[in-house]
């Protein structure tokens, strides 16, 4: 049987990361055959890009420059890891996909949520997840955690406006308009271990559904 593909989204300090961690665990104590990865990254050439993409150093980086990256780490993170997974019958829990792009790039960036599309379509060859996770915290309160928290990663998307992550989070409303089918919606805004709860809820939830 074909594997699952499961996708996790949100705005910085969403803390999709820390659950798809506790997910993780959650589903091999019961069993599953869960692989987690992440992007840009989840390889060693794609997480060689998600340093040139994420370098605080690098302010100068062009829109399209970015989204191209993104697409061009995505599309050998797919063939190499998440592909062979998903014939093996693995559940694939992934940090960040295609919408992510459409948010950043194609809406925050102003270089259109289509154009992008059309550039990852070409990348991920019709490959889409089948659920995606969207972890729901508004940008101002997601931008204090991360300023509380030492010991996260600060990386160039960190430090963009406030308007910036603003954009974003309309972009991600606008999805889960386009795809309600596939968009899941976790309130954020809670503490860890209910939003761990709601996500393994509605996580079983599909994965029964889908045994039916």
């Amino acid at each position: 049987m074909k594997g699952l593909f499961i996708t996790f989204e949100g705005g910085e300090g969403a803390g999709k990361t820390s659950v798809l961690a506790a997910l993780t665990e959650r589903l091999k104590e019961e069993g599953y055959d869960v692989l987690p990865t992440r992007e840009p990254g989840g390889i060693e050439i794609a997480e060689k890009i998600r340093e040139i993409i994420l370098d605080r150093k690098h302010t100068a980086m062009d829109g399209r420059t970015e989204a191209l990256l993104y697409a061009a780490a995505r599309r050998q993170h797919l063939v190499e890891k998440v592909l062979p997974a998903l014939e093996a019958g693995k559940i694939v829990l992934c940090d960040r996909f295609v919408d992510s792009s459409l948010a950043y790039q194609g809406h925050a960036r102003g270089l259109g949520m289509e154009e992008v599309l059309q550039i990852n379509e070409f990348a991920i060859e019709q490959c889409m997840p089948d659920m995606t996770l969207f972890f729901d915290i508004k940008p101002e309160r997601g931008l204090q955690r991360i300023a509380s928290n030492d010991a996260r990663e600060k990386n160039r998307l960190d430090v963009e406006k406030l308007d910036f992550h603003q954009k974003v989070y309309e972009a991600y409303q606008k999805l889960i308009v386009r795809y309600p089918e596939r968009f899941h919606v976790i309130d954020a805004d809670q503490s860890f271990e209910a939003v761990q709860e709601e996500a393994m809820k509605q996580l079983s939830s599909f994965l029964i559904d889908r045994n039916k």
